[in-house]
This record gives C-alpha cells, structure tokens and sequence, in this order.
C-alpha cells in the first residue's frame, strides 16, 4: 500500500508539473512557442553520445582516398604505355613540301606575240609556251650567212695564191740568179773593153770610143748590183710562202667566225620559240600577250611533279636516324591524306651553318641554342594522283627510328 502510495504521488506530480506546463506562458527564445522543457529535449537528446553509431562510418571516409589512388595507378600506367609506343618516334612539326621550281626567263628581247599558257597551267616537254617577235633575229641570221659567204670567198682567193706562191717564188729566185750571171757577163766584157781602150795608143783611139767604155762598165756594174739585189729578195722563198700560207690561216679563221656568228644568230632566233623543259605546272606567271620581255628577265615558274618533305630535326634527335627509316605524315592542308614515304639522306651541316649570315659564337656571350638539321624525306605511298602538293606547306613528319 506503501509504494502504491509513493507511485500514485509520483504520478500526480509530474500530472501537475505537465498542467503547468501546458498553462505557463511561452518563453520568448522558445521556437515556434514551445515551452522550454520542450525546447531543451532535443538539445539534450543532441548532446547525448551517439550510442548507436561507431567505427563503422570510417570506410566511408576512406573513399577519397581510394579513388585518387586509383587515379594515380591509372596515370603511371597510361605514361608508360604511352612512353613504350612513342620511344621509337621522332617527330617535328618544323617541316615543309619541296621540290623542283624551273624559273623560267627569256633569253632574248622582243614582244610577246604568242601565247599559249595560263596561271596554273600544267604542261608537258616540249609544249610551245610562247613566242616573241623574231624579225630581227631573222635580219640578224641573213647578215650572218652573207658575211660566210664572203669569209668562204676570200679563203678560196687565199688558197689560190698560197698554191701560186709555192711555184712563183723559187721559180722568182732562179730567175733573179740568172740575171745576176747575165749582169756579171756583161759586167766582164764592159771591162776587158775599158782596159782595151786605155791599152791603145792614145793616137789609135778617140777618146769617145773611151768615154763609151768607160760609160758600159758602170752600166754593168750596176746592173750587176741590182741582179745581186734581186736573188737576195728572191731568196726568201720559205718565207713567202709561209706569209701566203699565213693569209690562208687568217681566211680560214675569218670563216670560222663567221660560222659562229650565224650559228649565234640562228640560236638567237630559236630563243624567239619558249618550250617547256619538263612536265610541271605554271606558276607566277608575270607575262602576256605583248608584253616586251628583257633577255634574263624571269615570265614564270614551272613546277615538277616529284615532290618530297625537308624536315627540321633537332640535332638531338638524329641519334638514331639514318636513311631508310619509315616515315609516316600528315599534312595540314590535307588533314584525310596520309602519307608514308622512308628518309632519303640528312645534311651534312644545321641550318645555320649554311645561311646567308652564319652565327659567330666566338666573341660575344654565348647561349647555347639547340641546331636543326635539315632531313630529306622521300614520299612513297598516300598521295592522290589527282592533285600534287603544293611546294612549302607545313607536313608534321614521325620517324620510326627502332
């Protein structure tokens, strides 16, 4: 009865302590009006230790870490794949299309009469290009075929007295001999006939019959002088026959020049007709129909089919380069076209060394700068027989080198 009393009490006082509760006015930091006994339950319940959750919301915390773990695991191993496939490899994109550019100049002047070409023209060997007007240079061959006639004609001539000095000039010589042996004759009866008259008696003589003596041997003896002048002049036959002989040389030099001199002016006449060399495209054309071309001034260029990649190595990528290695490109115009050609050869010297003003590294600071070697590459396969490459346009290369 004791206890039952004891509960019964118990129960009406938190009875009353409730009716107070619910009859006490609102405390002002009470949310929402509720009493502060009610506010103060679920700041105790929050304070009270979580009895019901432990250890087991640390694997969740540990998810972080996890993933970048996993992020990390994937990067090492996408860097040695990666590592592994491009070890290889060597590439650039410091590369460019080449070729074979013919510039093409006229090699006369004259205006353009013809013209058979447009810009980006492909032609053949030996398609007719243009014309200039050739009516001097056919003057100029006909005054050169008239001057041979005449260097012909006069090395004839020449020839002629070469022939007729041979025989004249010893046949001159013993000539003038003979003469000297007649004017030696004479000479000698000239003067057995003055001493006869100066042997005779003054008395059996008249002294015109002397003077008449006297008169005949200085005749003679001049006429022997000049018999005796006349071999001496005669005797030079070898040298007047080298002297016609001579002539002949100069004629026939003469006729030579003269060839040349058509033989310039029928290739001066030639140039008038512009051909193509080679096969190839026309490009920067800068000529038209009468137009007045200088000799040497350039009208266009003729592009060649063939066509290849220099590219700009690095220097420390030439370790294991060497021709022969497959090469595999892109070209930027073109980024669908892909191309597969081999090395052809590497420059024996960078760049640098080879330009109009090298580097001086010898006074001055120095700053080391890494050089670039120019490497030929020939294309083998990929490329569209419809249209060739234009000639400098950029083309990324990668050689295998192992």
């Amino acid at each position: 009865m004791a206890s039952e009393t004891v509960g019964d009490a118990g129960s009406r006082h938190r009875q009353d302590d409730d009716a107070r509760d619910r009859h006490a006015p609102p405390r002002a930091d009470a949310p929402d009006g509720r009493s502060a006994r009610a506010a103060e339950r679920p700041r105790e319940r929050d304070n009270e230790p979580d009895r019901g959750r432990g250890d087991g919301d640390k694997p969740h915390r540990r998810w972080p870490l996890y993933i970048l773990a996993a992020v990390v695991l994937l990067a090492i191993i996408a860097g040695t794949v990666y590592w592994l496939l491009t070890r290889g490899l060597e590439s650039t994109d410091d590369a460019y299309t080449d070729g074979n550019a013919i510039a093409f100049a006229a090699k006369v002047s004259g205006y353009v009469t013809e013209l058979h070409i447009d810009d980006n023209t492909f032609v053949h060997a030996g398609d007719l290009l243009l014309k200039i007007d050739p009516r001097d240079y056919i003057t100029a061959r006909d005054q050169a075929r008239a001057s041979l006639s005449l260097a012909r004609a006069q090395l004839s001539s020449s020839q002629v007295d070469l022939d007729i000095a041979r025989v004249r000039v010893p046949a001159t010589l013993q000539q003038a001999k003979a003469q000297l042996e007649q004017a030696k004759a004479n000479q000698a009866q000239a003067e057995r006939d003055y001493r006869r008259q100066r042997a005779v008696d003054p008395r059996a003589t008249t002294q015109t019959s002397v003077d008449q003596a006297t008169a005949q041997m200085q005749t003679t003896n001049a006429a022997v002088a000049n018999a005796d002048a006349q071999v001496q002049i005669a005797s030079l036959v070898q040298q007047n026959i080298q002297a016609a002989e001579d002539t002949v040389r100069q004629r026939e030099a003469q006729v030579a020049q003269a060839e040349a001199n058509l033989a310039q002016a029928e290739v001066n006449l030639s140039y008038t007709t512009l051909t193509a060399p080679a096969d190839g495209t026309i490009t920067r054309r800068n000529v038209d129909l009468g137009t007045f071309v200088q000799a040497g001034q350039q009208v266009f260029y003729i592009v060649r089919p063939e066509v290849w990649v220099t590219a700009n190595f690095k220097e420390t990528q030439l370790a294991d380069m060497k021709p022969g290695d497959s090469v595999s490109m892109s070209v930027d115009a073109y980024p669908n076209l892909a191309l597969h050609g081999h090395v052809d050869s590497i420059q024996e010297g960078s760049g640098a060394r080879f330009s109009a003003f090298p580097a001086e590294n010898a006074t001055g600071n120095f700053v080391k700068i890494v050089r670039r070697v120019p490497v030929k590459i020939i294309i083998d396969s990929g490329l569209d027989n419809r249209h060739g490459l234009p000639l400098g346009i950029s083309v990324v290369p990668t050689v295998t080198v192992r």
